[in-house]
């Protein structure tokens, strides 16, 4: 990407302003970071992408506009040097940035993430000089430029599942210089070319640990990756990996989340009038409201993340005032209608949906309602478990 000799006087000026700004927040402590984010140049990587609008579209929905340096070369700039996530593709379509259109709605499956994150999650990994490090989810390849402008290109291994991502991202980082090793493929399953690696490090999220990144990490080194699932409860854990393979480690405090691995998006449910209807079981009122796990804090992000962890398989959708929850896996429902100041439940199916998650919020309760980093998360032998000493166990999924 060629730009005029002031875009490029603006960029430069705009990325130093970003760096300084960064480095109050506290996320470029390390020197060699600092570097790095005062030298690879974010706009090369994103030539146009989507923000939100500040009106709705029809139906309620998000209004998504474009932005590139053709259309309005000041905001393209400055977007791109503000600490903020950039949404460069919806629902796994490729846009045409020649001839962008406004967006109604949409799912968004790639971005730039914001870089305080970025250099969060890199110095979270505890990443040194001599690590080979494997990151899973390339994206527009900023985050990998950052990494290889820190360590070199010759230790770090970016995989992508999206071809056109990959291949964008490849022409970015070439041309400005950088050669790490790119590959297309699921992160599910790492890199087994490239392996062992010494740290590894996922800006997607999985519904568990998959099994192929503790047997790809060398003893001692670590995985740093998000988890989440179908209720979008999302947790951080950094684990360290064993002689005999298994891995242990806590989760991370604060609220981040990522998109899912494309393999572990959650499923379209149907209808929940249509799942409503099946419900037999006479309604009682519930121990709990549905707002602890649903409203906007930092705690109820945290419980959101151990009620997923009791009943991985369902869903949550509110239709009016009513809040249904959906188990594809089972066939099981539940729902939860305000009235007279308590919530009514009613469930049906296999699995008691309801009665699950408020047996993990009585032993949140119980627990004095720690907080994420006192519990710790432990992969053996195939069994993945999330551990506190005051609380029962709680299992992942299996993938």
């Amino acid at each position: 990407m060629t730009m005029p000799t002031g875009l490029e006087t603006e960029a430069n000026r705009l990325r130093k302003a970003m760096t300084t700004a960064l480095a109050t927040k506290g996320v470029l402590a390390d020197p060699a970071w600092r570097r790095a984010v005062e030298t690879v140049p974010r706009h090369r990587f994103v030539p146009g992408f989507y923000l939100s609008a500040d009106e709705r579209g029809g139906q309620g929905m998000t209004l998504w506009e474009p932005v590139t340096a053709e259309l309005d070369p000041g905001r393209w700039l400055a977007a791109a040097y503000s600490d903020s996530t950039l949404i460069t593709q919806f629902d796994g379509e490729e846009v045409d940035w020649k001839q962008p259109v406004v967006r109604h709605g949409g799912a968004p499956t790639s971005s730039s993430t914001l870089p305080s994150l970025v250099l969060r999650m890199w110095a979270d990994a505890d990443i040194t000089d001599g690590h080979t490090v494997l990151e899973i989810g390339t994206g527009t390849g900023y985050s990998t430029a950052l990494a290889c402008e820190r360590l070199g290109s010759g230790d770090l291994t970016s995989i992508e599942v999206d071809p056109r991502r990959l291949e964008a991202a490849a022409s970015a980082l070439f041309g400005l210089g950088y050669t790490p090793t790119l590959a297309g493929a699921d992160g599910l399953y790492g890199y087994w070319p490239e392996a062992p690696f010494d740290r590894i490090v996922a800006a997607c999220s999985f519904r568990a640990v998959p099994p192929a990144l503790v047997s790809q990490t060398r003893p001692g080194g670590k995985i740093l990756l998000t988890l989440s699932g179908w209720l979008y409860g999302y947790a951080r854990v950094l684990l360290t990996v064993e002689d005999d393979g298994t891995a242990e480690g806590p989760l991370l405090s604060g609220t981040v989340s990522f998109m899912s691995a494309r393999t572990h998006a959650a499923p379209t449910f149907g209808n929940p009038a249509h799942w409503a209807s099946g419900l037999s079981e006479t309604g009682r009122e519930a121990k709990h409201s549905p707002e602890r796990i649903d409203a906007p804090t930092e705690e109820a992000f945290h419980l959101r993340f151990l009620a997923q962890s009791a009943v991985p398989n369902a869903q949550m959708v509110t239709v009016g005032e009513v809040v249904h929850l959906v188990d594809v896996v089972t066939g099981s429902a539940a729902t939860l209608t305000p009235r007279d100041g308590t919530w009514q439940v009613r469930q049906g199916g296999p699995v008691k949906l309801w009665d699950r998650i408020e047996t993990v919020l009585g032993a949140y309760d119980a627990a004095g309602r720690p907080g994420p980093e006192t519990f710790r998360l432990h992969v053996h032998d195939g069994e993945q478990r999330l551990r506190h000493s005051q609380m029962p166990d709680l299992p992942l999924p299996r993938l």
